[in-house]
C-alpha cells in the first residue's frame, strides 16, 4: 500500500528569554488533558498486577485492560497529544484508495503564545516513553513464565501505546527522507562556507 507524509518540521521547545514567558511554559495549562494522559495507562497497568489478588476472573481483567488501553490510545492520539505538545498524527485514505499517513506539528508564533508548556512537554513524553517500555517488559516476563493467556493483553498493550509512540517520535523527528535532505542542505552549507573562507584567505 502507498504511503506519503506531510511533515511539518518546527521547533516546539525553544528556550524563552523572556522571565514572564518562562514562568507561562513551567505551568500546566491542560491539567484535565495531562491527568488522563496519565490515568487510562497507568491504570491498564495497575489493573495488569493487581488483577489476580483483585478477582480470580481472567475475562474480567482482561476485558478492563484493554478498556483502559483503547481509551488510552484514543486520548492520546487524538486529545493530549495535540493539547499538551502540539503534535497530531493520522491516517486517511484519498479518492484512489491510496493510505497516507499525515504528522503534523503546530507552528510556533512570533509571541510564543503557541508554545508548550515544558512541564505538560516532561508528562507528555515521560508517560508516552516509559509505558511502553513497561509493558515490553510484560511481555517477555509472560513469554519466560509461560503465561500464554496474558501474552494476547501485554501484545496487545505493546502495539497500542507503541503506536502512539511512534506516531509522535514521527511527527516530532520528521521523515527519514527529510532529516536526509535537512543532514544534506546543512553539509552542503557547511562546505560552500569553508570554501569561501578559503578563497577570501588566499585573495588576501
Amino acid at each position: 500500500m502507498d504511503s506519503s507524509d506531510d511533515i511539518e518540521d518546527v521547533s516546539l521547545f525553544d528556550a524563552d528569554d523572556d522571565v514572564s514567558r518562562r514562568s507561562k511554559k513551567s505551568k500546566i495549562r491542560h491539567p484535565v488533558a495531562s491527568f488522563f494522559h496519565l490515568f487510562f495507562r497507568v491504570s491498564a497497568i495497575v489493573v495488569y498486577l493487581l488483577c489476580e489478588l483483585l478477582t480470580s476472573s481472567f475475562i474480567a481483567c482482561m476485558v478492563t485492560i484493554i478498556l483502559l488501553l483503547s481509551c488510552d490510545f484514543w486520548a492520546v492520539k487524538n486529545v493530549t497529544g495535540r493539547l499538551m505538545v502540539g503534535l497530531r498524527w493520522w491516517n486517511q485514505v484519498d479518492d484512489d484508495g491510496r493510505s497516507h499517513w499525515v504528522f503534523e506539528a503546530r507552528k510556533v508564533s512570533a509571541q510564543g503564545g503557541k508554545t508548550s508548556s515544558e512541564a505538560e512537554s516532561r508528562i507528555f513524553w515521560l508517560g508516552l516513553i516509559t509505558c511502553p517500555m513497561i509493558w515490553v517488559i510484560f511481555a517477555f516476563s509472560a513469554l519466560f513464565s509461560f503465561k500464554v493467556k496474558w501474552l494476547a493483553v501485554v501484545v496487545m498493550g505493546v502495539v497500542l501505546q507503541g503506536a502512539n509512540l511512534y506516531g509522535y517520535i514521527r511527527c516530532k523527528v520528521g521523515s527519514r527522507k527529510n532529516l536526509t535532505s535537512m543532514a544534506t542542505n546543512y553539509l552542503g552549507k557547511q562546505f560552500l562556507r569553508q570554501t569561501m573562507a578559503t578563497e577570501d584567505q588566499a585573495a588576501s
